[in-house]
């Protein structure tokens, strides 16, 4: 029987802006040798080659270690709704869309499925898998809220982009980490990026 770390997090990339975080998250993956199944929409490669000059997947994965890519990471189509994430039968430990765009927010909060992102989402609500939407969008609608509200009520974990400064960070990069470390906390990824309160 497979444990949890055993399996394969879902990981989707989708069009607001937090490129760096996206990235940083698929580098801690790896380093904590978790498989990733890796969902990049049209949207989300044109925010890593605006915000971060990747203009391909070949890029990313360039940037963050080709080797541990050839072991760890599959990369699926975000157009292919009939893909491996896409089956609840496809066991996984979890998804996490980051950074989450207020459409894909509010498709998944409506069980839209138009595309292999939302599909894998509503995959992961229906199989009470965790599910992490790391939001970036400010100011907030009450649209967004209520999409956020629905989501959360659904079992959702919202995660938004907001990071802390009580450990009086001086770099972007302590900025980013912040977020990253929350976002592995929920998927129970060890992980040493920040200091702990209190520690």
């Amino acid at each position: 029987m497979m444990s949890a770390n055993d399996l394969p997090i879902v990981v989707a990339i989708t069009g607001a802006s937090g490129a760096p975080y996206a990235v940083r998250l698929l580098e801690q993956l790896l380093a904590a040798d978790r498989q990733v199944w890796l969902i990049v929409s049209s949207h989300g490669l044109r925010l890593l080659r605006t915000e971060m000059d990747l203009d391909s997947i070949d890029a990313l994965r360039k940037r963050v270690g080709v080797d541990a890519w050839r072991r760890l990471v599959t990369v699926y189509d975000d157009a292919d709704r009939g893909a491996t994430p896409a089956s609840g039968s496809a066991r996984n430990a979890g998804m996490v869309i980051c950074p989450c765009s207020m459409g894909t927010l509010s498709a998944v909060s409506i069980g839209a499925s138009r595309s292999l992102v939302e599909r894998a989402a509503d995959v992961a609500l229906k199989e009470r898998r965790p599910l992490v939407l790391v939001p970036r969008e400010t100011p907030l609608s009450a649209i967004h809220l209520q999409n956020m509200l629905r989501l959360a009520r659904a079992g959702a974990v919202i995660l938004p982009a907001a990071p802390g400064f009580y450990n009086r960070p001086e770099t972007v990069q302590e900025l980013v980490d912040f977020i990253v470390a929350r976002v592995l906390d929920q998927l129970g990824v060890e992980h040493s990026l920040v200091r702990r309160w209190g520690s």
